[in-house]
């Protein structure tokens, strides 16, 4: 083969190498399909989509602004005051009237013990515990009771204010029905409602202060549902039935949980359980065995000690038992 027809070849297979190079490279390598996708992306957007866009991003400002505003509202009422707690327990007492009851119930149990032959070390503590934690225990047992009630009619509630706000009523209107029908502690809480609108506030700040008595994230998703709306308007009712969905979705895991739960819990009730049945077993086959420790005063000391560290285990058992979600 001589040189000419080499020379040939090289320039044939560059011109080749070239057009393919120039024409068949960007196909094959994205270059095209990237240069389409940036001319797309430097292209205006219409004005209407533009303002679609802004007044999405308006309204998750707003749903970002309202979740920072009870956010910070919760943290400054971390610590609630006692009357909030009587009125989160649905009591109408006042402080006074709890502090007195409270003082009865110790005063009468540091009394019980001492008329039983009881030192003073265990009747000051026993006295203690009924006047200082009982009361607190009652507070809290009562306010538990009456969330898991208003956690089971809220669902309902909200459907009714769905189908009232497709059937043309107005938002407060429907409100006044389920304040009329619902079981308590539901109606009294959307009452609470309509008396707070009635006085001048904005409904959607008043069903924002619902958190403030029923301190429950259903409660505070209810009342970032309907401020939103109320600041930025929108659809209400597929808003709210949007969110009676998630309340049955959280009611059904809650109650999962509790079901996958239930065997750890009994497990803490029986270990629990069984140092005071123990003790009451012992005092009926050999009472002079055992009451040395609320006779004698390192009897007491023993006493006493048991009782905190048996509280602090419940106190564990019960933090590895319960999950918040």
């Amino acid at each position: 083969m001589n040189t000419q027809t080499l020379a040939l070849g090289f320039l044939a297979a560059t011109a080749i190498g070239g057009v393919a190079w120039v024409f068949v490279y960007p196909m094959l390598s994205g270059e095209k399909q990237a240069e389409s996708r940036r001319a797309s992306i430097a292209k205006p957007e219409p004005a209407a989509k533009r303002q679609a866009d802004k007044s999405q991003r308006s309204r998750r400002e707003q749903v970002e602004n309202s979740l920072k505003d009870l956010e910070a509202r919760h943290q400054k009422e971390v610590k609630l005051s006692l009357n909030a707690r009587l009125q989160q327990a649905g009591l109408d007492w006042t402080p006074q009237r709890f502090w007195i009851v409270s003082g009865i119930l110790g005063v009468a149990a540091l009394l019980a013990v001492l008329f039983a032959g009881g030192g003073i070390l265990g009747a000051v503590g026993l006295g203690f515990a009924a006047g200082f934690g009982v009361p607190r225990w009652g507070l809290g047992f009562l306010k538990k009771r009456r969330e898991k009630k208003f956690l089971a009619a809220l669902p309902d509630a909200v459907d009714v204010i769905v189908r009232g706000i497709k059937a043309g009523l107005p938002l407060f209107e429907s409100i006044k029905v389920v304040a009329a029908d619902a079981p308590e502690p539901l109606r009294s809480e959307f009452k609470a409602i309509i008396e707070t609108q009635a006085i001048g506030m904005p409904l959607g700040e008043a069903c924002a202060r619902l958190y403030e008595r029923m301190p429950v994230p259903e409660a505070n998703f209810f009342g970032i549902v309907v401020s939103i709306q109320q600041k930025s308007g929108g659809n209400l009712s597929e808003a709210l039935g949007n969110l009676s969905k998630v309340l049955r979705d959280r009611k059904k895991m809650a109650e999962k949980i509790q079901a996958m739960s239930m065997e750890a819990k009994a497990s803490a009730g029986i270990i629990g359980s069984l140092p005071p049945i123990e003790m009451v077993l012992v005092y009926i086959t050999t009472p002079d065995y055992i009451s040395t420790l609320w006779t004698h005063p390192t009897g007491q000391v023993m006493l006493v000690g048991c009782v905190i560290w048996m509280s602090i285990g419940i106190m564990v058992m019960k933090k590895m038992i319960n999950f918040d979600f």
